[in-house]
């Protein structure tokens, strides 16, 4: 798997998941785990839903510009 979310996707992923988590806890409601998926696609860096449209939030050539590969972003 090629990694397509840079490093912004990746964190409003972990904000959306954590907010959706919480908003869960809060309302005492199951619906609370769909904030796993977000979280889960933020920590392998790769969305399913993106790979069959050839989106990628990495930058050109499958870098992200907010210190990719040696900051632990894309890479391609």
């Amino acid at each position: 798997m090629k990694p397509n979310i840079g490093t912004v996707d990746r964190a409003l992923r972990i904000i959306a998941g954590l907010g959706i988590i919480a908003y869960g806890i809060v309302n005492h409601t199951w619906l609370g785990a769909i904030g796993a998926v977000p979280l889960l696609t933020a920590f392998v860096r790769f969305c399913p839903l993106y790979a069959p449209f050839g989106i990628s939030t990495c930058g050109k050539g499958g870098n992200d510009k907010g210190g990719c590969c040696g900051g632990g972003g894309c890479c391609g």
